[in-house]
């Protein structure tokens, strides 16, 4: 009889999870990874899904196709949202069952932050998952079709004025890719609406967009953002958000019916039994230089959802997807080897963010690029990221495409039928 191997449970199949699902010994540990959803998707292309600019299917990847390959072959995967862990008896309890463990490691990512105005959950427009983005989407489609049949010059204003919230990289994004469709596409789509009649806001609380990097890029970044006709406020912060009106710090309003929240993140909650986590800022799980948590034995976490302060860095690491692979391939280094020798520290790649086609800015080991220069970089790195060959491929397809003729299939505005009336399933 073949002796059983430890347990591990990865809560979590982005980045962290299934890096180290990828480099972790098969033949010393039985793996699981356990996920909400059963495919691992590419976060940083999520607002290119809103935008209409890719499919969704194209940053996607099956959990069990991938487990079929050599990297991955003998991982488990359980669809489910982890919903407790018991620190004592050594399990974690989804909406459908309870998974025991040996070792867990929490890799299960951020979700929105709305510092404390949870009601803004059932008002804005979010960009934390596929799902997410689709509906945003669909609301930025359903908005220019309802405008270009509006003759209440007044309303058709209020249908087409889009709000974005946080000047960091998704922010930036976003709203650059609606200013691309205001730019380039309304004249040629729509000729029915008048391009003045669109208007497109990014508030950021702080003085300049995009603060992780150089003030450089983040000069190049407003730049474009005017190319655009995007209208940037600094230093401005929401006060709150009712009845379609914005309100802001310092009393001013805007009336908008499309917000979309990207100002911050927050740990995904999770239930503790027994003994506690310690945590961080931004409900975080605070670990060590191995990535085991602090307070909790034979259990570690990995990427956006926890922190490393040192003296060098008290907030850590930053929330990016560098870190998170990094982590987890020092973490699988560690249990490899038996013994906890190699601490993290983190190798910074740089960072980078696109505003539009041919605008961009990154800052890499020094040196700063921007425009065209920084655009095709963002696209080589972000595609080979990518999961499969197929989606590199339809990706790179569908952005030469693009690039050539301003134009796309995927402008397309399907909203989930309403019938039959089900609850999801196990709910």
């Amino acid at each position: 009889m073949a002796q059983q191997l430890p347990r591990m449970v990865i809560i979590g199949g982005g980045f962290a999870g299934l890096n180290l699902a990828k480099k972790i010994d098969k033949s010393r540990w039985d793996v699981t990874i356990v996920d909400r959803n059963n495919f691992h998707s590419f976060p940083p292309l999520f607002y290119q899904i809103a935008s209409s600019g890719l499919d969704p299917g194209s940053i996607s990847f099956p959990f069990r196709r991938e487990m079929r390959k050599g990297s991955v072959r003998g991982v488990h995967y359980r669809m489910g949202e982890v919903m407790a862990v018991n620190t004592e008896q050594k399990w974690v309890e989804t909406q459908f069952e309870r998974i025991p463990y040996d070792s867990l490691v929490i890799a299960n990512g951020t979700t929105n932050n709305f510092f404390g105005n949870d009601e803004l959950l059932k008002r804005v427009f979010t960009l934390k998952s596929a799902a997410e983005a689709i509906r945003c989407r669909n609301e930025i489609l359903d908005r220019l079709e309802r405008a270009s049949i509006c003759h209440d010059e007044a309303e058709r204003k209020r249908l087409l004025t889009f709000v974005v919230i946080g000047g960091g990289p998704t922010g930036v994004e976003m709203a650059g890719a609606i200013g691309e469709m205001k730019r380039y596409i309304l004249k040629r789509e729509y000729p029915e609406l008048n391009v003045d009649d669109v208007r497109i806001i990014l508030l950021e609380g702080t003085d300049r967009l995009l603060r992780t990097m150089s003030e450089t890029s983040s000069g190049h970044a407003l730049e474009y953002l005017g190319h655009l006709m995007v209208e940037v406020r600094l230093n401005t912060l929401m006060e709150s958000y009712n009845d379609n009106i914005v309100t802001l710090k310092d009393g001013s309003t805007i009336y908008s019916e499309t917000v979309i929240w990207t100002a911050g993140v927050t740990a995904v909650p999770i239930t503790f039994q027994g003994k506690q986590p310690q945590r961080g800022p931004g409900n975080r799980y605070v670990v060590d230089e191995y990535n085991r948590v602090a307070g909790l034995e034979d259990v570690y976490s990995l990427g956006d959802v926890c922190i490393m302060p040192t003296a060098d860095k008290p907030k850590g690491d930053p929330q990016l997807a560098q870190v998170a692979i990094q982590q987890a391939h020092n973490l699988a280094k560690n249990l490899r080897k038996g013994s906890w020798s190699i601490p993290f520290r983190y190798k910074d790649k740089g960072s980078m963010a696109t505003v539009g086609r041919n605008r961009a800015v990154a800052d890499l080991n020094h040196i700063n690029l921007y425009g065209r220069p920084a655009w095709f970089t963002w696209m080589f790195v972000h595609l080979i990221s990518i999961l499969g060959m197929r989606n590199k491929i339809t990706v790179l397809i569908n952005w030469i495409w693009s690039y050539c003729s301003y134009t796309t299939s995927l402008r397309l505005l399907m909203h989930p039928n309403r019938y039959p009336l089900r609850r999801r399933w196990g709910e």
